[in-house]
């Protein structure tokens, strides 16, 4: 039945406790005190002078009876769960995969970015050159140590005009986020440019006939916006 209900702020998460209800069949250890379910690694008690209370995690997140804070919610990567194997239905959100934690791209051949989802809300991030995120660890390790075969062999590669792409992103979009495939300008030819799939993956591009890349608006544009390729229609080199 249930008794109450009510929602704590988690300050280091972002994310809520949820009281579920009063519960008689688990015996408190203390009679005060937060428990472990036997069986759901999500699940735990709260007792208050011997009354257990059921307890649920926030979606994504496990009970981790080591963490000295009051909410002991954790990220299922730094807890053992042991034989505690059940778990809430997933609710998940776009590229969450449940409400909270962090999870993989959709793509399994991109291996360097990954979501750090709170409460649904996605924030894309990227892991440094030459490494690749860790399904088991939720961090960035070297790639031979991810164990993730299907990722792309083409990143951080070199085209064969010496071109790759920059392992430090600086590229925003107006909405201040790094953008997903940027675009960088030929260093001698005005017609080309180069995208960065992925922001790892090297293409080259080109514009079409009567124009030139505009490096300020990331598109090609009339040679005339441009400077240094106004003369590009005679077949001018790049200034």
């Amino acid at each position: 039945m249930w008794k109450s209900m009510f929602i704590v702020l988690s300050i280091l998460f972002g994310a809520y406790m949820v009281e579920c209800s009063a519960y008689d069949d688990f015996d408190c250890p203390k009679p005060n005190g937060q428990y472990e379910d036997p069986f759901q690694c999500d699940k735990y008690y709260e007792c208050k002078n011997g009354q257990a209370t059921e307890m649920m995690c926030p979606d994504g997140l496990v009970f981790n009876s080591r963490k000295r804070s009051h909410n002991k919610c954790d990220q299922p990567f730094n807890v053992d769960c042991g034989d505690r194997k059940d778990l809430q239905p997933a609710n998940p959100e776009g590229v969450c995969l449940r409400q909270n934690g962090f999870f993989p791209h959709p793509d399994s051949t991109i291996c360097n970015i990954f979501y750090n989802c709170v409460d649904g809300q996605h924030m894309e991030m990227s892991c440094a050159s030459g490494l690749h995120f860790d399904l088991k660890t939720g961090t960035c390790v070297w790639a031979e140590n991810a164990g993730r075969p299907d990722c792309n062999n083409n990143a951080n590669k070199k085209l064969k005009d010496g071109f790759q792409c920059p392992t430090v992103y600086e590229q925003m979009n107006k909405d201040g986020q790094m953008i997903s495939h940027p675009t960088y300008p030929h260093p001698d030819d005005c017609t080309k440019f180069y995208i960065c799939l992925n922001r790892v993956e090297p293409r080259q591009g080109a514009c079409d006939a009567g124009l030139v890349y505009n490096e300020e608006i990331e598109r090609c544009d009339d040679p005339d916006n441009v400077p240094g390729c106004k003369n590009w229609k005679t077949g001018s080199p790049k200034q």
